[in-house]
């Protein structure tokens, strides 16, 4: 079964800072593909460092390795944020993750908030050793 995260425009899920240590691999609905590194992560979405931007809108797969295992997921590509010439910024929304995923999402999530840095009240935290 799948889960269909959902925004809740009343409350900012809590995002962890990443600054690039995690890689990403992005697949494209035609099959292009893209290495990218995580920014932030949420429940609901993140940012990527790409070195080309997606056109937003596009349906991508997205895969990255958490400390609760692999993540696979669908997103769609929201508007770059930075664009430079060697670097893009982009965010994205996820549509679609399976149970399992959805669920390592958010033990890596919980953990990464749980270990203090500004707690699960807060919309920003520091990157957290070993995420």
């Amino acid at each position: 079964m799948s889960h269909f995260p959902q925004s809740n425009v009343n409350q900012r899920s809590p995002r962890v800072q990443l600054h690039g240590s995690v890689a990403a691999a992005v697949m494209a609905e035609g099959g292009e593909r893209a290495s990218a590194k995580l920014q932030s992560i949420s429940v609901t979405g993140g940012l990527l460092q790409l070195k080309h931007e997606l056109a937003v809108g596009d349906f991508v797969e997205i895969a990255f390795q958490t400390p609760s295992g692999a993540i696979h997921g669908m997103a769609e590509m929201l508007h770059p944020s930075r664009k430079f010439q060697s670097v893009c910024y982009q965010a994205f929304r996820f549509i679609a993750l399976g149970d399992e995923d959805h669920e390592r999402l958010r033990m890596a999530l919980d953990s990464a908030l749980d270990r203090g840095f500004l707690g699960p009240g807060s919309e920003q935290t520091q990157r957290p050793p070993g995420f």
